[in-house]
């Protein structure tokens, strides 16, 4: 089944890295969110993925057409007819990468419009290149399959933007950094999508799927959500990527299921 990734936005709020490289190019352990991304995609036996590229997406596509050379050990022969050797194998060999062109200023329901042309399936899946996740994929695969709307959200608790005090009397006994909200879900941006999305995806690059087309197909009872109570994480700033990065170095990260 075919992935479809957002990877053209701006990343405003991690300016710290993005005026450098594209969002889904800013590191965790050493390689490249979107990378994590695509292998817990990968993991779960989707390897086929359309990057809508946008802001510096030249990165990206040097980052994949030079992905043997950066990642394996080689030997040169120099001369007149010089032959590289390359002696490493990678689970990445059996991906297909589509880097899609979808432009500098186009919104998100426009970058998916234009990754329709290169899907011929009935579904496929589609997210974001700034989040990861331990939720079960193919859970929400077969929940989509089942229900027989357009769309099926996979809902996330977010974690909380102010710290919380576990109190003793008036003795703080813990600091919790990201408590969890524990009273509503939100969109965690991985979905299982139909192509007759298509069909809400009016207004051409200026359309914003989040706005118009995802409240039509919620008024219109298409859309439905795949609960998931376990890990989720975006990396909207330079603080979220420092803690996604410590969980890595630790070996702690939750959505490493390779």
């Amino acid at each position: 089944m075919k992935v479809v990734i957002l990877c053209g936005g701006l990343g405003t709020r991690l300016r710290e890295e993005t005026e450098y490289r594209p969002k889904p190019m800013v590191p965790i352990g050493g390689r490249p969110i979107l990378w994590h991304i695509m292998k817990l995609y990968a993991a779960a036996g989707h390897r086929e993925f359309i990057l809508c590229l946008g802001y510096k997406g030249e990165v990206i596509k040097e980052y994949f057409r030079n992905y043997l050379w950066n990642t394996s050990d080689v030997t040169l022969k120099l001369g007149r007819q010089p032959k590289i050797q390359y002696h490493s194998t990678h689970d990445e060999e059996d991906w297909t990468v589509t880097l899609l062109e979808t432009g500098l200023e186009t919104q998100t329901g426009g970058r998916l419009r234009r990754a329709l042309a290169h899907i011929q399936d009935d579904t496929f899946l589609f997210t974001y290149g700034d989040g990861v996740t331990d939720a079960n994929l193919n859970g929400a695969v077969e929940f989509h399959r089942s229900h027989g709307a357009i769309a099926t959200v996979t809902a996330v608790k977010p974690t909380g933007r102010f710290g919380e005090l576990a109190m003793d009397g008036k003795t703080i006994t813990a600091f919790r950094e990201k408590p969890e909200q524990e009273s509503a879900y939100i969109s965690g941006g991985f979905m299982v999508l139909n192509r007759r999305v298509g069909e809400y995806l009016d207004g051409g690059d200026a359309c914003i799927f989040e706005r118009g087309p995802m409240e039509r197909l919620a008024r219109e009872g298409q859309l439905k959500a795949f609960a998931h109570d376990g890990f989720w994480q975006c990396m909207d700033t330079y603080r979220e990527q420092l803690i996604l990065d410590r969980m890595w170095q630790k070996g702690e990260a939750p959505w490493k299921k390779w």
